[in-house]
């Protein structure tokens, strides 16, 4: 089992591990050979497909101090100004020369107190290289910037090219083909959609959870996808016709629904705003508690009104930032709970259907599990899996420890 993230353990840092991006790779080697012809480049394309990966690749074959940055931390001209600005003047003291890598530059904010004008004026500036990373560079605020830099536009990766990157990552973690089947790789990466990142990040689930929990949690994500796009229609869009209907596509009933806009009402309303948002959840909360107690399922339609229109319509200063919507807490713990339980769940339905009894009286009887079904026979007979077989393993260690059995 790795002992890093997958993404972490297997990050490209040389060319030579950089897949399907060529071309980009030319274009990029091209731009510092010719600095400062050209003083900045845009690498532009959609998420997980290695444009940090490529920067850091191209600071490691020319040997020169990589000084990275997050765009989203530095969204104002006082923090560009803070920070960014001595970096474009200063050597670098140990490396050959430096390059500057500002990722994710679509949370600079364009006002004349924003951090993009700023950004402008160290680009003419600046003694080293700039590379800027960004998932959608053709938003009129950046008309500029474009034309301050050689752009660079990153294809989405082929399937072929993320099923080959996964299966390389399963040999090196030498895992054998009974723990994780080829159709279920197919399906990480036909999934994925170019996004090696999102790819490598299901693998682990499937590695940590089993290829069963992982359809759950890709189910699971799919919810959190509309229910996403539902909350940035909440917060960032003017209250209007159609944010009455904005959660009708998330599956998610509105209890569950409540909980995530809950969860996020601080990431996007300050003062008065926050007041009047929080004075509409309570509401809908309080007509949730009418439907449960008196059966009037009528009141649905008041609790869908406050959870949406009047929460969107707490302020009418919209904020368009980008703001990384967080998982209910309560929600993420019944998740973590119920994966827990899948193991001791599936050797139930196996014992009652070895004993031909229903699974209520297995049930009752699984704390003796960990006693019972400590035997390679009794397991091979069961058909348990090596996670079925560590539970048991885990299960029976806790209570020796916990009785003093041994």
């Amino acid at each position: 089992m790795p002992t890093l993230p997958l993404i972490e353990k297997y990050r490209a840092t040389s060319f030579e591990e950089i897949k399907g991006q060529n071309t980009a790779i030319q274009e990029i080697t091209a731009f510092l050979k010719t600095f400062p012809m050209k003083k900045a480049l845009i690498l532009n394309g959609p998420v997980g497909i290695g444009k940090t990966c490529m920067a850091i690749s191209l600071a490691k074959e020319f040997n020169l101090e990589l000084f990275e940055l997050n765009a989203s931390d530095l969204r104002n001209r006082s923090k560009l100004d803070e920070v960014l600005k001595p970096a474009t003047a200063q050597k670098s003291l140990f490396k050959k020369g430096k390059l500057i890598l500002m990722d994710e530059a679509d949370g600079i904010t364009s006002s004349d107190r924003g951090g993009l004008p700023e950004l402008l004026v160290l680009i003419e500036k600046t003694k080293h290289p700039i590379i800027i990373t960004a998932n959608d560079i053709w938003q009129r605020k950046f008309n500029l910037l474009r034309k301050k830099c050689h752009l660079v536009n990153l294809k989405e990766l082929r399937n072929e090219i993320v099923l080959e990157i996964l299966i390389e990552v399963l040999e090196k973690e030498k895992i054998p083909d009974r723990e994780i089947n080829l159709q279920t790789i197919n399906t990480i990466a036909k999934k994925s959609r170019g996004d090696i990142r999102a790819a490598l990040n299901d693998l682990q689930t499937v590695l940590e959870l089993g290829q069963e929990a992982y359809i759950s949690e890709k189910i699971e994500r799919e919810k959190q996808d509309t229910i996403f796009n539902a909350l940035k229609i909440i917060f960032q869009n003017p209250t209007d016709k159609d944010t009455l209907s904005a959660y009708n596509n998330t599956k998610l009933d509105l209890n569950e629904i409540l909980l995530w806009v809950e969860e996020n009402i601080p990431l996007e309303y300050k003062g008065k705003a926050l007041t009047k948002a929080y004075d509409s959840l309570s509401k809908a909360d309080l007509f949730k508690g009418r439907i449960y107690r008196q059966q009037y399922w009528r009141f649905l339609v008041y609790q869908n009104f406050f959870l949406s229109a009047g929460i969107s319509a707490s302020t009418k200063l919209k904020n368009k930032t980008f703001i990384s919507y967080k998982k209910p807490t309560r929600i993420l713990k019944i998740w973590l709970s119920n994966q827990k339980n899948a193991k001791k769940k599936s050797i139930i339905a196996k014992y009652a259907k070895l004993t031909h009894m229903s699974k209520k009286k297995a049930n009752k009887e699984s704390f003796l599990f960990p006693l019972i079904l400590n035997h390679k026979n009794t397991h091979e007979k069961l058909d348990l899996d090596e996670k079925e077989q560590k539970w048991l393993k885990d299960k029976k260690e806790a209570m020796i420890e916990k009785y003093n059995l041994g």
